[in-house]
């Protein structure tokens, strides 16, 4: 086993290691209590249930939490029918499971709906409590599969997005200052990150030649001062802390709390044992990373250094 993929197993352990799961959010919607209670006591073990009496109410709690699994409603509520509220849902959430209750036969509003892709499933009243327990589980199954798809997808072109600007660099005939920037931008757009810094190093020492790239357009550089960067230098290896303030040795890293940064991976750039800089990747967020990820990384990593190294 070389040594891209004894580093790729020892960072896929800490991401394993730090790793929570999360219950994925549900939305309940019932205008009357009994069953709003009813329907919260049922899913709030399996799920983080968010709860609404009304369609208008319902479209506030996701304007205020954001993007659910599943929403469950029910059909027959006043001021708006549970399948017109599903539907104001569908723009802003696309990939949202959408499941209706209902004690009548609105055959014509279910089917309208169902057509138009806004309901996953209706269950008449009164529900069987295992099989409404069942179809929420797949609905909550096919919304994780939707967005690990989804995500796949944008990864693959970020990738490819990624691997285009490091050919262009490759073969450019500008100067190495100036190929830094775009380099730390694609490898920021490539790993969802809040900043990202390529620096360049004399020796072992850290020089002021670098490229930035931050979502907010600024970025503090305190990578000197930073014990990731620094272990990564003398090592030659990759570092990373994926929840910051959850480890103990970064405790008296006082730069990290004055720019709220949650999660760093520091990549050595060597090219035939030779150190040309350090890549820089922070996140706002403790955060977690997949084995193709981390695989890319290293790639991104081999490559950077033959970019910086072709126009040198």
């Amino acid at each position: 086993m070389d040594k891209s993929n004894l580093e790729i197993d020892k960072l896929q352990y800490q991401i394993m290691s730090l790793q929570q799961p999360k219950k994925l959010k549900i939305l309940v919607v019932d205008d009357e209590p009994d069953n709003l209670d009813l329907l919260y006591r049922t899913f709030r073990r399996d799920f983080n249930v968010l709860k609404a009496d009304s369609g208008v109410n319902a479209l506030e709690v996701l304007a205020a939490e954001g993007e659910v699994a599943v929403i469950i409603s029910d059909q027959r509520m006043p001021e708006m029918k549970g399948t017109e509220f599903l539907s104001k849902t569908v723009p802003q959430f696309p990939d949202t499971v959408r499941i209706i209750l209902t004690g009548f036969t609105d055959i014509e509003d279910l089917v309208e709906a169902i057509n138009a892709g806004q309901v996953y499933k209706y269950i008449t009243k009164p529900w069987d409590p295992g099989e409404l327990k069942a179809v929420v589980q797949r609905a909550a199954e096919t919304y994780d599969l939707l967005k690990q798809r989804t995500e796949e997808l944008r990864r693959s072109h970020a990738q490819i997005a990624l691997l285009s600007v490091l050919v262009q660099v490759t073969q450019a005939v500008s100067s190495l200052e100036e190929t830094l920037a775009p380099i730390a931008r694609a490898v920021s757009d490539t790993f969802g990150t809040d900043g990202c810094i390529l620096q360049l190093t004399d020796g072992n020492t850290l020089i002021a030649t670098q490229g930035t790239y931050s979502d907010t357009g600024t970025i503090e550089n305190w990578l000197s001062l930073d014990p990731l960067t620094k272990e990564a230098i003398a090592t030659r290896e990759m570092q990373v802390s994926l929840n910051i303030p959850k480890d103990t040795k970064l405790v008296d890293a006082i730069h990290y709390k004055n720019t709220a940064v949650q999660a760093h991976l520091v990549i050595p750039i060597s090219y035939r044992n030779q150190l040309l800089g350090v890549l820089s990747l922070q996140w706002k967020q403790p955060c977690t990373l997949r084995e193709d990820e981390l695989m890319l990384i290293n790639l991104s990593a081999q490559l950077i250094a033959i970019a910086l190294t072709s126009c040198h």
